[in-house]
């Protein structure tokens, strides 16, 4: 029983990694079983999971000038950011 659990609950940092990775590419079903086990006990992931979608939306947003905010990220930090991303 405690190694089916063990399959079914991950840790803090393997389940901000799904958050993280839904927001790029599909999860597996086991994936997704195992977010949602652990996020209905963890206050704290389910929290992260909502911060995380609103920064990529704000970024995103900026990245595309659909932003409503009139702060305009100047082309320089815009493209210094590009290009470490780039590096990755």
């Amino acid at each position: 029983m405690q190694k089916i659990m063990n399959m079914m609950v991950n840790s803090c940092k393997k389940t901000t990694e799904l958050i993280d990775k839904q927001l790029f590419t599909p999860l597996t079903a086991k994936e997704k079983m195992q977010l949602q086990v652990h996020k209905s006990m963890c206050k704290t992931c389910t929290a992260y999971e909502h911060q995380s979608k609103f920064i990529d939306t704000v970024i995103g947003k900026w990245f595309t000038g659909k932003s409503k905010v009139n702060v305009k990220m100047p082309e320089e930090r815009k493209n210094k950011i590009l290009e470490e991303i780039n590096k990755s």
